[in-house]
């Protein structure tokens, strides 16, 4: 295993006393393969990309998953592109939950918010009309600034805001 240089706490939630006694990375990630059902559907924002950090296969250590960053992504007609909204802005925006300023992310917190806003999302989907009242109360609401906009390098840590990089490390589409 690594140093750990920062655990980001604010944005994470982690600290060292939190991760004494845990699981090693490849420890953690074999037991999760271990009681992963192989029908589960993974549901997170940009799961995508916890998947491959983690290693794990689609149609091996899971049946699919379902990406509500692309659920509720909305044409931004201002922009002419696509808005992305983070969890706490859908969170705060269409479920009404307090996600204010300094409250550090829980996974299961994370979690709980996640399958709300599937429920949400399964709720209107089928109903253009409730659909596009969800679509414009998402642009109407400002997002708060990202952590990594606020912070562009936290404790010796670049957050990869590519305008505000310091570390030099080339950035890669997904």
């Amino acid at each position: 295993e690594e140093e750990v240089v920062s655990y980001l706490t604010p944005l994470t939630g982690l600290t060292r006393e939190k991760l004494e006694g845990a699981l090693p990375l490849a420890a953690a990630v074999a037991e999760l393969r271990r009681t992963l059902p192989p029908g589960a559907v993974l549901v997170g924002m940009n799961v995508s990309k916890d998947v491959r950090w983690l290693g794990l296969r689609e149609g091996e250590d899971f049946q699919s998953m379902i990406d509500l960053a692309g659920l509720f992504r909305v044409w931004n007609q201002k922009y002419r592109s696509w808005s992305m909204f983070g969890q706490d802005h859908l969170a705060k925006v269409l479920l009404g939950m307090n996600v204010g300023p300094g409250i550090a992310h829980n996974a299961e917190i994370d979690c709980h918010k996640s399958m709300q806003l599937l429920s949400y999302y399964m709720s209107i989907q089928d109903h253009p009309q409730a659909l596009q009242q969800a679509q414009e109360a998402l642009l109407a609401v400002p997002p708060a600034p990202s952590f990594a906009r606020l912070n562009p390098t936290f404790e010796g840590c670049c957050m990869g805001n590519r305008r505000t990089c310091s570390c030099g490390a080339p950035f890669f589409f997904s």
